[in-house]
Order: structure tokens, then C-alpha cells, then sequence
């Protein structure tokens, strides 16, 4: 659910009207744009909202961004409102884009005062890069080296005051320099099932498309609190509704659509499944090591790791043991499975998941 510029749009169309929009402009399309609309983070509203008005009364850019979380959760859209916000431009970039301190210091030197700069996935900027930032940051200029070797000239070059916003799924990883140079740090939460109704809501009268109340609540239910999900299956509901049923989206349509596409009822798709039943079925629920699961279910170690994984613990389905990943009881029920007898236990004894 969230925006990629800051150019005014129409207002949204009937869905007739989108047959030849992308998947991608109709993304942009569900972007919130003011604080006011977008749905959950009460905290992290609150927070950038006295950030942000504080910093109009002062007429200064306000203190530099940093959101943290996992992805889907609207941090993109967070940045994008935070200029719509200020009424500034916003510059966009990524981390793995700026591999060179030159690259970093082309875009520094372009921006207009007030401007905000916003950098996905900040902690994959290379070092360099890294390096020029905190000086840019902090006193608002960039030292460009000009000539190699022991003739080489360093020029400080002033940079216009500007907000920097980046965004990252592994806050962990950030060196503490450029961590310690943002003012806000906010950490996006999972979403609760009552705010994803409320996404899927909002997306849906975008979209034009008619969801009834409990159609609303399956989707949100299996959408893993994350409302790029919620904002994906209500798509993939609408494709089936349009083709297979009336247009409606009714809670019969929305799981039968959902079984289409292998989401089963507690959000679990095809890979999530696999890595259960590779877990249980070949390794005997383990412990195993996830390279090794990875393997199993002929992806790669990071897919596993990074896509499956956070899901599954989150759910109680599989535990990180120093050992390796373990199935937990309630994986082998999912899967329709026995425990084997060890899984069987007392309440409050210690179990290969403690």
C-alpha cells in the first residue's frame, strides 16, 4: 500500500477503467498519501508527526529518518509521505545503487534545500559511499577528491540542508556512525488483523472492487500481517472474482481464490509448505541446518532464510536452535502429521524448543 512520487494523480478510477494498468502503477495507485491515511503504525505516526510539525514551525528540515522492519510493512510509503508532508521533493535511491562515494556525491550536490533523499535498504550502501554520508549528514557537505596519487586534492563542496530518510530491514547491521546520525528511528510493526481489514478496505474501494465484510476479514487473516500481501491477495481475489464468480468478493470466492493460488488458511504458500514438509518428512522435524533445507526444497539458502523463515517462527511452525531449524507440534499438525512422542510433553517442561 504505498506511493513512488510525488506527481498529483487523478482520483482513482472504476475498475473498468484499469485493465491496462500494471501491477506496478496499481501499487502506486494504493499508496496512502498524508499521514491522516495511512492505516496502522499508531506509534510511528505519532512520533513523526510531532518530528515533522516541529520542524515546520522551526522552518528547518527536520532531523534525519531511519525506519526499520521487515519488508511490506510501508516504509516506502512512509518516506514518500514524509516529503508529501513537508511539501518537499524527494529524491529516490537504494543502497546497492550506490556503490562508489561519486555516485553518492553526484546526487548530494543536486538536491535544493528542504529536499529529502531517501535511501531503501541503507545498509547495503557500500563503505565508501557509508563514509562520505556521515560528513554529509552532519555539517551538510561532501569532500570530493580530484587526481590520484600523491597529487590528489581534496575540495569540500556545500551541500544544500536536506532530511535523509532510509529504510532498512536489518537495523542490526548498521554500523553505529551512521546509525547514531539519524534523529528518529522507527520501527514498523507487524500489522494486526483489525488494521489489515482496514487496508484491504481502503485498497478495495480504490480498485473499485466490491469485498463483503467477511471476505475482508479471510483475506487479512492470511495476508501475515503485512499489508503488501493484503494489497497483493485482494488483486489475485479480484482476478478470480471478475472470471469465476459474479465480481463480488464474498467469503466463499475470497478462499476459494486463495486455494487457486496455494494460500492456505493460516497465510502458509507453496515455498512455506515445502520447507515444513521437507523438515518433517525427510529430516524428521529436525534439528537440521538450513543450508541443507534449502536443498531439500531447491532454493536458495536466503529465500529460505530470509522469505520463509520469519513467517514461520513468528507463527510457532519452526524454531532457530543452536543446533539447527526444528518443527515445532504445531507444524506437524498443520501438515495433517502425528508428533513424533518426544513433541509430546507436560506444560512448562523443557522440550527441544526451549
Amino acid at each position: 500500500m504505498h506511493d513512488e512520487d510525488m506527481t498529483e494523480e487523478p482520483a482513482a478510477a472504476p475498475l473498468s477503467a484499469l485493465p491496462e494498468t500494471g501491477e506496478r502503477e496499481v501499487e502506486t495507485t494504493l499508496r496512502p498519501r498524508k499521514l491522516d491515511d495511512f492505516v496502522g503504525q499508531p506509534r510511528v505516526r505519532e512520533q513523526l508527526q510531532l518530528v515533522l510539525e516541529s520542524a515546520r514551525r522551526r522552518r528547518v528540515p527536520p532531523d534525519h529518518v531511519l525506519l526499520s522492519g521487515p519488508p511490506g510493512l510501508g516504509k516506502t510509503s512512509m518516506a514518500m509521505i514524509i516529503a508529501a508532508e513537508l511539501d518537499a521533493a524527494i529524491r529516490i535511491t537504494s543502497g546497492p545503487a550506490l556503490e562508489r562515494a561519486g555516485d553518492l556525491a553526484a546526487m548530494l550536490s543536486n538536491l535544493a534545500e528542504g529536499d529529502v533523499l531517501f535511501i531503501d535498504e541503507i545498509h547495503r550502501i557500500a563503505r565508501p559511499a557509508e563514509e562520505m554520508l556521515y560528513l554529509a549528514m552532519e555539517d551538510f557537505r561532501v569532500d570530493v577528491v580530484v587526481g590520484k596519487g600523491p597529487g590528489a586534492t581534496s575540495i569540500p563542496l556545500e551541500i544544500a540542508p536536506f532530511t535523509l530518510v532510509g529504510a532498512t530491514t536489518r537495523s542490526g547491521t548498521l554500523t553505529g556512525p551512521l546509525r547514531d546520525r539519524f534523529g528518529f528511528t522507527g520501527q514498523m510493526e507487524f500489522y494486526t488483523a483489525a488494521e489489515l481489514e482496514l487496508v484491504v478496505a481502503r485498497a478495495a474501494s480504490i480498485l473499485g472492487i466490491v469485498v463483503e465484510d467477511e471476505g475482508r476479514a479471510e483475506i487479512a487473516r492470511r495476508s501475515r500481517g503485512t499489508p503488501r500481501i493484503a494489497n497483493r491477495l485482494l488483486r489475485r481475489v479480484r482476478d478470480y472474482a471478475e472470471v469465476r464468480a459474479d465480481g463480488r468478493a464474498t467469503r466463499e470466492v475470497v478462499r476459494a481464490a486463495l486455494d487457486v493460488y496455494d494460500i492456505d488458511e493460516l497465510g502458509l504458500d507453496r515455498l512455506d509448505r515445502a520447507v515444513l514438509t521437507a523438515l518433517v518428512r525427510s529430516f524428521g522435524g529436525g534439528p537440521v541446518g538450513v543450508s541443507t533445507l534449502a536443498v531439500a526444497v531447491g532454493e536458495e539458502t536466503t529465500t529460505v532464510e530470509e522469505v520463509c523463515e520469519p513467517y514461520l517462527v513468528r507463527a510457532g511452525m519452526l524454531a532457530r536452535t543452536p543446533r539447527g531449524r526444528v518443527a515445532t507440534a504445531s507444524a506437524w499438525e498443520h501438515l495433517g502429521l502425528s508428533p513424533p512422542a518426544e513433541f509430546a510433553r507436560a506444560e512448562g517442561a523443557p522440550t527441544l524448543f526451549d
